[in-house]
């Protein structure tokens, strides 16, 4: 079979253009609004999957990179812009604040936030990190995304709200360890004497304080 020819640029019916295989996909965190129009009360529902950016964590957990981010929007246009209302389901993972185990989790989370139009009166009244504003005919998500998300994020998150943590003499969990576990404790001042002629050192007397004998 004699291999196909390629499609040359006149070749193609008037109004379809090939996809370019070099063309890059496009970005799912960008929304065309050319669909919705300005006209008060248009709406447009968006329900899509976007790969979180590295830096959606903060220091014990975060959004891996790369991981899918699901999206349920509402676009409702209105006098000022765009309103934007909906949902966010994002996959985190990190490390219990105190026992350290892993955690993974997926937090869903409810949006509703203005993009104003570029010369609206929202737009001119307000300080550039106020309001959020429409890039011609597009809006992008991913700050307000990221900014959702990030926000929601707990600066110590546990496995279980009552995670006891670890034992500060063996380090071990204790929620694995049975109820009694507990460890000798030993006077700091006897440990050397305590090692070396292998009697106990929690219950001398002080330095220098000789044995007390029974008298008969």
């Amino acid at each position: 079979m004699s291999a196909a020819s390629p499609l040359r640029s006149g070749a193609a019916s008037p109004g379809h253009r090939p996809q370019d295989a070099r063309r890059p996909a496009a970005n799912p965190w960008r929304v065309d609004l050319r669909e919705l129009g300005r006209r008060a009360g248009s709406m447009q529902e968006i329900d899509r999957s976007a790969p979180a950016p590295d830096d959606w964590r903060v220091e014990l957990i975060g959004v891996p990179a790369g991981t899918e981010v699901h999206l349920r929007l509402r676009l409702e246009s209105v006098m000022e812009g765009v309103l934007v209302s909906g949902e966010i389901d994002a996959p985190v993972t990190g490390s219990c604040a105190r026992c350290l185990e892993p955690i993974e989790d997926t937090l869903s989370l409810d949006v509703q936030e203005l993009y104003a139009y570029e010369g609206s009166t929202t737009e001119a009244t307000s300080e550039e990190d106020e309001v959020r504003r429409i890039e011609g005919d597009y809006l992008d998500l991913e700050p307000l995304a990221r900014d959702t998300v990030v926000l929601a994020l707990p600066l110590a998150p546990v496995c279980t709200d009552d995670c006891a943590g670890l034992c500060s003499d063996c380090g071990q969990r204790l929620d694995d360890l049975p109820a009694d576990h507990a460890h000798e404790v030993v006077d700091a001042r006897w440990a050397g004497l305590a090692a070396k002629f292998g009697t106990p050192s929690s219950s001398p007397g002080a330095p220098g304080e000789s044995p007390t004998t029974e008298e008969n």
